[in-house]
């Protein structure tokens, strides 16, 4: 029986910073930023607009949570963020 590896996709660590952005290493080991500012006018992030929840951003299992009710798959952040 063979054991699965991390999809690379899978954070690792993140970072949040004041810009709204997220520094984020991912499990094939890259490094990377999501500018996130582009969730701020979504009504169900909207508690994000408040840079002191927004650096309350932990891991959680492979993606990035806040609450209970917010959070972002590790998918989407590695999609859409850029290798610093």
């Amino acid at each position: 029986m063979s054991i699965p590896r991390k999809a690379d996709w899978f954070v690792e660590a993140v970072t949040p910073q004041r810009d709204y952005t997220l520094r984020l290493s991912f499990a094939n080991g890259e490094t990377r930023f999501y500018d996130a500012r582009e969730l701020l006018d979504d009504a169900s992030f909207a508690p994000l607009r408040d840079i002191e929840f927004f650096l309350r951003a932990h891991r959680a299992g492979h993606s990035v949570v806040w609450s209970d009710e917010i959070d972002i798959s590790p998918e989407y952040l590695f999609e859409k963020s850029v290798l610093s």
